[in-house]
């Protein structure tokens, strides 16, 4: 099977937990997802994104969506 076509929204999960001092651990915890779909969203191998998740995400790291996601003119840019 070939590799799937890359999606040029970046996530920057990493980063938000990073400035505040949160593990992705204690986000998931705290949202109530697993890690492991927690995970697959933080490395940009998500497909889509719940709007609940999503607002979930933006309430326990005080944010706003555009601060999480980022889109890229280049195919395949994840940052």
């Amino acid at each position: 099977m070939p590799d799937p076509e890359p999606h040029r929204i970046a996530v920057r999960l990493d980063e938000m937990l990073r400035d505040r001092g949160m593990t992705l651990t204690e986000l998931a915890d705290r949202i109530g997802i697993t890690l492991a779909n927690l995970s697959i969203l933080k490395t940009g191998k998500a497909k889509a994104i719940r709007f609940s998740t999503l607002e979930a995400i933006c309430r326990e790291l005080a944010c706003q969506p555009g601060d999480l996601l980022t889109y890229s003119e280049q195919e395949g840019t994840n940052r």
